[in-house]
């Protein structure tokens, strides 16, 4: 399998903590690509016509996107503990993961739009309103923490990434001051060989 990723990005960070966490690192060849969103990477087009990453290419040829999809997939493909549980744990897991995927959704258009829109037309107010949202999911995050004990499950690969990455593009976002237990939730994780090996860069 051959997986379009980039290290600076918390989707295919989330795919390849995956990856690692599953015991399929042997089987995937992880290929670094840029990705902007005003400059088009015309290799990766050819594979994924949204021409965003992840994207995970199967040994049978098939090219799947996005993270969540790839994570699916991958969750199919290793013989050890299931990433995505069955049952009622399942709608439980995924819920998180989504939560976490807008979470990261909100925090990459605010690192476009204060690292890659020219300043002037740079929009304040609507930064101001992405932050709200991964403030309020932050808060849901810290809410639910305390009962995940030692899962590591899709959902909480999701908040490692969310957390992970606002700790790399936004370090002055003090996310731990009110939120103690994720905190340490995040403290006990984030020394897995998985985060360590993905950490961006």
């Amino acid at each position: 399998m051959r997986l379009w990723q980039n290290p600076a990005s918390p989707f295919a960070r989330k795919v390849r903590m995956v990856i690692r966490e599953t015991g399929l690192t042997a089987r995937v060849e992880e290929i670094a690509t840029a990705v902007s969103p005003v400059s088009p990477n015309a290799d990766l087009a050819k594979y994924n016509p949204l021409v965003k990453i992840p994207a995970l290419q199967t040994d049978g040829g098939d090219v799947l996107y996005d993270s969540s999809v790839i994570c699916e997939y991958l969750d199919t493909q290793h013989a050890v503990t299931r990433i995505v549980p069955d049952g009622a744990a399942r709608w439980n897991a995924l819920r998180l993961q989504s939560l976490c995927d807008g979470i990261l959704d909100a925090s990459v258009l605010c690192r476009y739009e204060t690292a890659v829109r020219p300043e002037q037309y740079r929009w304040n107010d609507w930064v101001q309103g992405q932050f709200g949202k991964i403030r309020n999911g932050l808060d849901a995050l810290a809410a639910e923490a305390p009962a995940w004990g030692a899962q590591f499950n899709i959902g909480q690969i999701g908040a490692a990434c969310v957390l992970g990455y606002l700790d790399f593009r936004f370090a002055d976002e003090n996310w731990r001051g009110s939120r103690p237990q994720l905190a340490q939730w995040y403290e006990s994780v984030k020394t897995r060989a998985s985060m360590v090996a993905t950490a961006p860069v």
